[in-house]
């Protein structure tokens, strides 16, 4: 039996999810390591859930420096089908002002340093990848943040850029020139991999700052952002709140099967150590 269904990783500002109850903690070593914390897996809305903060307690862990890898496979081993990615982001566009929340639909990849697959070592899978985010999670989240008074936009591009500096100018002007519509530093290789290990992700961005390209906004600082962030983390809680009994009537996760046909390596040609690695996300199909 899996022990939660659905895991929230929070994202800067959010360390815990209020009105948790039949709380334990988990501390869940994975073939890529150790996660960003222990999980916390405990009752809400009637679910079990397993929350995680990305950063770790106290944000100690940078963008380039996240375990994703461990972190996604953690909460695969723990039986979860719908990943809630919560995120603070920066608005690229005039109508996307901070405190509002964006449910986006596309991902852009700026990342430069960053492992963004489980595979390799012998076992070479290419896993689609569009859409990258679930649409019928992304449905559930955006009435969701809709129940929870959010001024609510569905849909939008988010570029994942790799940090830990903010854009330039002329960075932002580009990005803005693509069409991109917010901008964060985490999303990626976070959802590729959820994406591989079939597993449902979505995404509440909650907006914080204009970047550097708005004319009328004083450039984005972190000591700026960090009044919005915290009203921010308080709305997130409360579309998490709402988010939960809508998303477990989701059922299982609709990319389950995705590897059977993504793995193009004979299977009599995987090195026994890929393979027991990789048994939690791979066995079923190397049978």
């Amino acid at each position: 039996m899996p022990e939660a269904t659905i895991g929230v990783i929070g994202g800067s500002g959010l360390y815990k999810v209020e009105g948790l109850s039949d709380i334990e903690q988990k501390s869940v070593k994975t073939p890529f390591g150790y996660p960003s914390d222990t999980i916390t897996i405990g009752t809400l809305a009637g679910q079990r859930v397993a929350f995680l903060p990305r950063h770790g307690r106290g944000h100690r862990i940078l963008p380039s420096e996240l375990p994703f890898r461990a972190n996604i496979y953690a909460l695969k081993s723990l039986g979860i089908e719908h990943i809630i990615s919560v995120s603070a982001v920066g608005s690229l566009r005039e109508h996307l002002e901070p405190l509002h929340v964006v449910i986006p639909d596309q991902l852009f990849d700026r990342t430069k340093t960053r492992i963004a697959t489980f595979f390799g070592e012998g076992l070479a899978v290419h896993i689609s990848f569009d859409p990258p985010f679930c649409p019928t999670c992304s449905e559930a989240l955006f009435k969701a943040a809709q129940a929870a008074g959010a001024t609510a936009h569905q849909g939008g591009t988010y570029i994942c850029m790799e940090g830990p500096q903010f854009s330039t100018l002329a960075e932002s002007r580009v990005y803005r020139q693509w069409g991109m519509d917010i901008i964060g530093m985490t999303a990626l290789p976070e959802a590729k991999l959820a994406r591989e290990a079939e597993m449902s992700y979505a995404m509440i961005a909650t907006v914080t700052d204009y970047d550097v390209w708005h004319d009328t906004e004083e450039s984005v600082t972190a000591e700026a952002i960090i009044e919005v962030l915290r009203q921010n983390v308080e709305m997130s809680k409360e579309i998490i709140k709402a988010a939960v009994p809508r998303i477990a009537k989701l059922g299982p996760s609709p990319w389950k099967g995705s590897l059977r046909n993504a793995m193009v390596t004979a299977p009599d040609r995987i090195p026994q150590e890929t393979r027991e690695k990789l048994d939690l996300l791979v066995g079923q199909y190397l049978k």
